[in-house]
């Protein structure tokens, strides 16, 4: 399936791109999501006309995301949870719990920008995270994690 993608897509390609990709790729994630259109004729005539105002939407993004992302570098969260005595959780800190002590922080953040590189949280300590806030925009965090 031939698309145009209507942002940046990690792994995919820039704004206006348009990139082939499987079928249900397209059809139950990018083009629900608003990430991209199909190919016709008439969508590419369209996208020419509409680029520049998509480019300025597109710009006006990152800078907010680049905003928030230099607010949030460096900050610790810390999240406490039942251990045992070894400094073993019972059960794990995830991204809903992660997303959700920054957002008593005062940052608004969805669960699905939080990234856990080697899965959730199961040990008491400080744990380097990376937030995803647009798709060239990262920030570092660190999540302490202390038992009851």
């Amino acid at each position: 399936m031939q698309v145009i993608l209507m942002e940046k897509v990690v792994n995919l390609g820039q704004l206006g791109d348009v990139v082939k990709v499987k079928n249900g790729f397209g059809r139950n994630f990018l083009i629900p999501q608003g990430k991209a259109k199909r190919a016709t004729e008439s969508n590419v005539a369209e996208f020419a006309a509409k680029r520049v105002e998509l480019e300025a939407a597109e710009n006006i993004k990152l800078t907010e995301a680049q905003a928030r992302g230099e607010k949030l570098s460096g900050l610790t969260v810390q999240i406490v949870q039942k251990a045992g005595v070894d400094g073993k959780l019972f059960g794990s800190v995830t991204n809903a719990d992660i997303a959700d002590a920054l957002e008593a922080q005062g940052f608004k953040i969805e669960k699905s920008q939080v990234r856990l590189p080697g899965g959730h949280l199961k040990q008491i300590g400080d744990h380097p995270i990376s937030i995803s806030l647009h798709a060239d925009v990262v920030a570092n965090i660190t999540v302490s994690v202390l038992g009851e």
